[in-house]
């Protein structure tokens, strides 16, 4: 006869089948069963956080940068609604997340309980499923269903509800009643795939676009670009899906929102391969980019094919089957030193302008970025926030490896960077995770490094302050010529770090930008976190500020065009004292 475990004890073998590494949360009244077992279990360790977003911010991380499965651990009620903005962000970013959330009684009868709201309701908008076990033997095959059904192409966070008295009583652990099959591979339809080959062997220079969704496939990117001497451009989440130190690689994006020598580069195509890629607004830069010919638009989630850019050959397939199906038929091409030769001048001349000495005494973003990966080394886990962060990240580091950058990218939610890089620096201990968070961004979840000091974790967090949401702050100079409420108050970091027991360090001299990053990298290494303020120069905006601007004041007519010009312009002009 099997024996009768609690329901918390079920749960807990189920997280740890799954190989889930942590649970990130804030104990309450209705899980502390739960959490009682998870304090016996030697294979997932519960993490204490000071705010529930970022108990789902860190999960989120987890899953990101090491591929196995974050868990946010969460009571009823404000547990929940605290965590839904970065159960939304990994929902819109296709990451994996199991959400792993507590009912009230089901067995009392009694109405107006404590947390008592409608939990599944809160959650179906921003999650794939919504799963509630009948009986306490249920528990243990819903968390491993919520878990197969997560990870599942496309992914996307799952929310499992379960009652607080399941936690309460033993049941039969129903360990048997869980499926052990595997999926099949996706492989593309061969008339799909037939299509595709026949556009790219009449393609005189085709141009590849590859999404996070393309990151199964590897190193077989590397050879498809070199067999089909392709320029590659990738999403701002498949940044590092190939190697950007490679001759053929082009930029995050094409389009309005890339350099002039990026955009030229892919309007000279007649061809674009997409893979991986859902063709966002952000990551087109508000869709400011037009396929340079026919589009052959790959993805494992058939729902993303031709929904905002029309495919000439849509093909529903697994990157990886996709691309060594394509490999094992595509014969290759002539190396063509002139394509590659325009590349690695296009991006000397960015480089170079964007070194240019600007005459100020603040800190380059550009010296900032390329110094911190001298410093910190190729593996390096970046974490940025929503806004400048993220672009400024985009476009100047050189990531030759995916799970090295993790963004908020299509749900943009500020406050992400400093709980991800604690989540990327406890399930990548052998990997340095560095948070790049802008001032504003900090106010929201920085006192996660009381998190991070408590339990020893080192990352390394650059507040880059300029004193506003730079982000925002740009877009209304530029179109608008006045900022409104984006400039924000006056706070002492040094005094925050010491508050919350971690060592501080600032930059305020751009000539002394390598020794301080040395001492932070020192602080790293030796096992404790470390906050760097640093005085930022954002007086240069990113292309892709520019180019979001500029495509979206092209979209309007020509009357309002015209007005919201001469409404800038007017602004700009000097006012007499009369």
């Amino acid at each position: 006869m099997t024996k009768k475990l609690s329901g918390a004890a079920i749960a807990v073998r189920a997280l740890e089948d799954e190989g889930v590494p942590f649970t990130f949360g804030i104990p309450g009244t209705h899980n502390i069963e739960l959490y009682d077992a998870l304090g016996r279990s030697a294979r997932v360790r519960p993490v204490l956080v000071t705010d529930e977003q970022s108990a789902s911010f860190m999960a989120d991380a987890v899953s990101r940068s090491s591929g196995r499965l974050g868990c946010a651990n969460l009571v009823p009620g404000a547990g929940l609604t605290h965590a839904l903005s970065g159960i939304a962000e990994a929902y819109l970013d296709n990451v994996p997340l199991l959400v792993l959330g507590c009912g009230v009684r089901t067995d009392s009868g009694k109405a107006y309980q404590l947390h008592d709201v409608d939990q599944m309701a809160m959650v179906r908008p921003v999650t794939k499923a919504q799963l509630r076990p009948e009986t306490g033997s249920d528990i243990y095959a819903t968390i491993r269903e919520a878990c197969r059904i997560t990870r599942e192409p496309p992914a996307g966070p799952v929310f499992v509800e379960i009652p607080v008295n399941y936690y309460l009583f033993q049941h039969d652990p129903g360990l048997d009643a869980w499926p052990r099959s595997q999926p099949a591979p996706d492989d593309a339809p061969p008339q799909d795939l037939a299509r595709a080959l026949d556009l790219l062997s009449g393609a005189e220079r085709p141009l590849l676009y590859l999404g996070l969704g393309a990151a199964g496939a590897g190193a077989h990117l590397v050879k498809l670009a070199e067999t089909l001497e392709a320029p590659v451009a990738t999403t701002i989440q498949g940044k590092g899906v190939f190697p950007e130190h490679h001759p053929l690689w082009l930029w995050c994006g094409f389009g309005a929102a890339a350099p002039r020598f990026a955009r030229r580069i892919a309007e000279h195509c007649d061809l674009l391969l997409a893979i991986g890629c859902r063709f966002s607004e952000v990551g087109t830069g508000s869709y400011g980019l037009q396929p340079p010919g026919p589009l052959i638009h790959v993805d494992i989630d058939e729902a993303v094919l031709g929904r905002n850019y029309a495919a000439d050959v849509p093909v529903r397939a697994d990157a990886a089957s996709f691309v060594a199906a394509l490999l094992r038929r595509l014969p290759a091409r002539n190396r063509d030193d002139a394509l590659r030769e325009t590349l690695r001048k296009g991006h000397g001349d960015v480089l170079a302008q964007q070194t240019k000495p600007g005459g100020g005494e603040l800190v380059s973003p550009t010296n900032l970025l390329r110094a911190l990966q001298n410093t910190y080394g190729p593996d390096t886990i970046y974490a940025t926030d929503s806004g400048n962060g993220t672009f400024l990240a985009m476009e100047i580091l050189r990531l030759d490896n995916p799970r090295c950058f993790l963004a908020p990218v299509d749900y943009s939610c500020m406050g992400y960077s400093v709980p991800a890089a604690i989540g990327a620096a406890l399930a990548c201990p052998d990997r340095r995770a560095v948070a790049l968070a802008g001032d504003g961004a900090f106010l929201m979840t920085g006192l996660e490094l009381l998190t991070a000091a408590q339990l020893g974790i080192p990352v390394t967090v650059l507040v880059l302050r300029d004193g506003e949401l730079a982000q925002i702050a740009q877009f209304q100079q530029t179109a608008l010529a006045r900022k409104t409420a984006s400039q924000l108050p006056d706070y002492d970091l040094a005094a925050f770090g010491q508050a919350v027991g971690v060592e501080y360090l600032e930059l305020k001299d751009p000539k002394h930008t390598a020794a301080i990053l040395r001492e932070a990298h020192a602080i790293h290494d030796a096992g404790r976190p470390v906050l760097l303020e640093v005085a930022v120069d954002y007086s240069q905006a990113t292309h892709f500020t520019r180019g979001v601007v500029r495509t979206n004041l092209g979209r309007l007519p020509w009357r309002d065009r015209a007005r919201f010009l001469a409404r800038a312009l007017g602004r700009r002009l000097p006012r007499g004292d009369g």
